[in-house]
Parts: C-alpha cells; sequence; structure tokens
C-alpha cells in the first residue's frame, strides 16, 4: 500500500482521516497561507478559486521532499458576501467576527488536492451554506471562554462537531466539509490511487 501524507496541522482534518480508517503520516506545510491568501484576495479571486489554491500549495509544498509519496492538501475559507475571510488571529477578532455572523447566512468553502512529485493529481472544492442564530454577546462570551485557543485553528472559530453546533440555525451541504475535509470525495480519489482497499 502507498503512503499517503496530510500537508495539514489541522487536529479535525487528522481526526476525520483517522476515524474513516485512512493511515497517514503528517507534515504540515511551511508556506505563507495568511501572505498567499491576502494575494489572492487582492487579485478579486473567489472563495472557491482561493481554497482550491490554498490547499494545492499546501501539497505541492510538502511534496517537493517525499518523493514518491502522495499528499493531501486542504484548506478551508468563510465566504461573507464578498468578502473572504481566514482564521482570526485572535479571541478578540473571533469575537468580532461571530457577533458580526449573527442572524446570517455565509458559506464555508473547503478545498482538498492530491499531489505525488509535484504533479496535482486530482483536486476538489465545496461550499456549505452555513446559517447563524442570533447570537446575544453573552452567548459569545461564554463560547469564547469555554472552547478558548482552541478556537482559533478553525475557520470561523466554530467547531461544528462539537459545541460550535449551537452557532448555528441550520445548514445547507456537506456535513464533513463543514469539519475541514470533502471526506467522501478524499476517500473516493484514495481508492483511485491505491491508498485504501476498493
Amino acid at each position: 500500500m502507498k503512503t499517503l501524507v496530510l500537508a495539514s496541522a489541522s487536529a479535525s482534518r487528522q481526526a476525520l482521516l483517522r476515524a474513516a480508517g485512512v493511515t497517514f503520516a503528517v507534515e504540515p506545510a511551511a508556506i505563507d497561507e495568511a501572505a498567499l491568501m491576502r494575494a489572492l484576495v487582492a487579485k478579486a479571486s473567489s472563495a472557491e478559486a482561493v481554497v482550491a489554491t490554498l490547499a494545492r500549495e499546501k501539497a505541492l509544498d510538502v511534496s517537493r521532499h517525499r518523493p514518491g509519496e502522495t499528499v493531501l492538501g486542504g484548506d478551508s475559507v468563510l465566504a461573507l458576501g464578498d468578502e473572504i475571510l481566514g482564521k482570526c488571529p485572535d479571541l478578540t477578532a473571533l469575537r468580532a467576527l461571530l457577533l458580526r455572523l449573527s442572524g446570517r447566512d455565509h458559506h464555508l468553502v473547503s478545498g482538498a488536492a492530491l499531489v505525488r512529485d509535484g504533479k496535482i493529481l486530482w483536486h476538489h472544492v465545496a461550499a456549505v451554506r452555513m446559517t447563524v442564530r442570533p447570537l446575544s454577546a453573552a452567548f459569545v462570551d461564554a463560547y469564547l471562554a469555554r472552547g478558548g485557543e482552541a478556537l482559533l485553528g478553525s475557520v470561523g472559530g466554530y467547531h461544528f462537531e462539537g459545541l460550535g453546533a449551537q452557532l448555528f440555525e441550520k445548514t445547507e451541504g456537506d456535513y464533513f466539509s463543514i469539519l475541514g475535509l470533502p471526506l467522501l470525495p478524499v476517500l473516493a480519489v484514495l481508492r483511485a490511487e491505491g491508498l485504501l482497499e476498493t
């Protein structure tokens, strides 16, 4: 069986793959995601284009020093109207974002890319419509106090598989993509590439 390398430090992506029975090594990409995202947004790229590029660049970066191995890159961004947002730098920024999202719809866009020897084998992007319920400032403060700095590891600061589910009124789209990885298409391509049993 070939080796899979996940080019991400995301605990959520790792947990998704592990729970699905995928064996993999972890090597986070060493790219400046924030700078790349700013450059893409400055070119008026769509959220889908931004996330696809970020996922590909992560996988390509790790692929450069893992010859012969298959590398999976993934990323997520939040699209609020025409604004494209990544992870918040601190809890103060996350508090402001959650209050902005209160009672509104936005899209969470997640992408994945598979690379081997510097060649892009596959990529996929999925968008999920997220409806945040009206949030009181007291709820947001309690949520941030309970979740702490760990919330900064995900776009939008919502840990949807846990307490973050309380932020939402409804969602439309793939559950796994909300958690950071369009898992079913990823599993399909891993089978096609001989990294999982068929």
